[in-house]
C-alpha cells in the first residue's frame, strides 16, 4: 500500500490544500456566480434607498378629528390666516418661517380633484428652508390643508407640504416636520374652543339655576349688581382665575357691590349675618379688594378700535367694531382671546393684545 502525504494535516502539502479547499468551499468557484452575487448586491442597495425615501419624505398626515366638519375648517382657516409656517426655518434664523399669505390656489401643488375643503398656505422667496428633501436656493414654500367630513360628528384632515425652487423648479418633499407642527397648531386651537364651549356651558347653566331661585325668592340683594351699566353678576366672573379669597369672604364681596362700590347688608329676610366694612388681609379696606377685583376684570380697548368677533378666531365674523378706550368687562379668558361684555350688553370675543388695564 502507498500512503498519500498530500492530504496529511501536518504535511507542507497538506495545509496547501486544506488552505486551498477552504478558499472555494468559501467563494464561487464561477465567473458566472461572482457576476450574479454582484448583480444582486448592487440592486438591494438601490431598493433600500428608496424604501428609506418613502417612508420619510413626502409621507404627509392624515387625521381623523373627532368633531364636526364646520368647526375643523373654521380653526384650520384660523391656522392658514396666522401667516406662520411651523416645523422649518430659514438657516438659523428663526424656530419658523414666517410672512407667508394665504391662498386659494398654488401652482407648487397639482389641482385637488377629490372633494372637501382645501386651504394654502404660501411663503415665496423662502431660502433654503429645513426638513425638505436635498432643498437648496430660493423657491417657494408651501402647505396644503384638505378637510373632508366623515359623517355629522368626524373630519378628515389631511396637510402636505413642498418646497419648489425658483430656478431650477425643483419640488422638494417634507419630513413630516412641517405637517406636524401645523397639526399641534390646530389641536390645541380646537382644545381649546372646546374648553371655551364647556365653561360657557357651565356660565350658562349657573345662571339658569340662579335665575329660578331668584323666580321662587330664593336668591339674595346683590346678586346681579352692575357698575356702571355693566353686570358683575357671578356667573360672569373670569372662569380661568381661582378666587382670590375664601369662599365666605368672596360672597361678602361680590353681593356686596353697588353702584358705588360700596358694602350692601344682606335683607333680614335672609338670615344672613351683616358684613363688616372692614376687609383683613394687611390692613386693605373692602373698598380697595373690590377696587382690585375690578382691575382684574376690566379693560379698555386700545387704539386704533378694535373689532368685536363672534368667535375667537381671526376668520369670524365681526359684530361691531369698538372705539379705542371702551371699557368692557371678561367673562371667559383663554391663552389668545377674552370673552367679553360692553356696557351696552354686547357679548363677543376681543384678542388679548387689542386690550390693556384700566389706570
Amino acid at each position: 500500500m502507498i500512503e498519500d502525504n498530500s492530504f496529511c494535516i501536518t504535511g507542507p502539502k497538506g495545509r496547501a490544500a486544506l488552505r486551498e479547499g477552504a478558499f472555494f468551499s468559501l467563494y464561487p468557484r464561477s465567473a458566472a456566480q461572482i457576476l450574479f452575487l454582484l448583480l444582486l448586491v448592487a440592486a438591494a442597495i438601490p431598493a433600500n434607498g428608496r424604501e428609506k425615501d418613502v417612508l420619510q419624505y413626502g409621507e404627509g398626515l392624515i387625521v381623523n378629528i373627532p368633531l364636526p366638519e364646520p368647526e375643523v375648517a373654521q380653526v384650520v382657516e384660523d391656522v392658514v390666516q396666522n401667516t406662520i409656517i411651523r416645523g422649518t426655518k430659514e438657516y438659523n434664523k428663526d424656530e419658523y418661517i414666517a410672512a407667508a399669505v394665504a391662498a386659494i390656489s398654488t401652482p407648487v401643488f397639482p389641482a385637488w380633484k377629490e372633494g372637501g375643503k382645501v386651504f394654502y398656505k404660501v411663503r415665496k422667496q423662502a431660502l433654503n428652508p429645513w426638513n425638505f428633501k436635498d432643498s437648496a436656493d430660493v423657491g417657494t414654500l408651501a402647505v396644503r390643508y384638505v378637510i373632508q367630513p366623515q359623517g355629522d360628528k368626524n373630519t378628515v384632515l389631511r396637510i402636505d407640504a413642498l418646497f419648489v425652487e425658483d430656478f431650477r423648479h425643483t419640488v422638494h418633499k417634507s419630513s413630516g416636520s412641517v405637517e406636524s407642527a401645523e397639526y399641534k397648531d390646530i389641536q390645541d386651537r380646537l382644545q381649546s374652543v372646546e374648553l371655551i364651549k364647556q365653561e360657557t356651558a357651565e356660565a350658562l347653566r349657573i345662571k339658569q339655576e340662579r335665575s329660578a331661585k331668584e323666580s321662587f325668592g330664593l336668591g339674595g340683594t346683590g346678586e346681579n349688581a352692575s357698575e356702571g351699566g355693566i353686570s358683575t353678576s357671578r356667573d360672569q366672573e373670569l372662569l380661568s382665575t381661582p378666587p382670590p379669597m375664601g369662599a365666605s369672604a368672596e360672597s361678602g364681596s361680590r353681593e356686596s357691590l353697588n353702584a358705588n362700590a360700596q358694602p350692601v347688608s344682606p335683607q333680614p329676610s335672609t338670615g344672613m349675618p351683616p358684613q363688616s366694612s372692614a376687609y383683613d388681609p394687611a390692613g386693605e379696606t373692602l373698598e380697595q379688594h373690590v377696587a382690585e377685583l375690578r382691575r382684574q376684570v376690566e379693560r379698555l380697548v386700545m387704539k386704533p378700535g378694535a373689532p368685536l368677533k363672534s368667535a375667537p378666531f381671526h376668520t369670524a365674523s365681526t359684530l361691531k367694531s369698538l372705539q379705542p378706550g371702551v371699557e368692557v368687562l371678561i367673562l371667559i379668558a383663554t391663552p389668545y382671546w377674552y370673552g367679553v361684555e360692553t356696557r351696552e350688553g354686547d357679548h363677543g370675543w376681543m384678542r388679548r393684545d387689542q386690550l390693556e388695564q384700566m389706570p
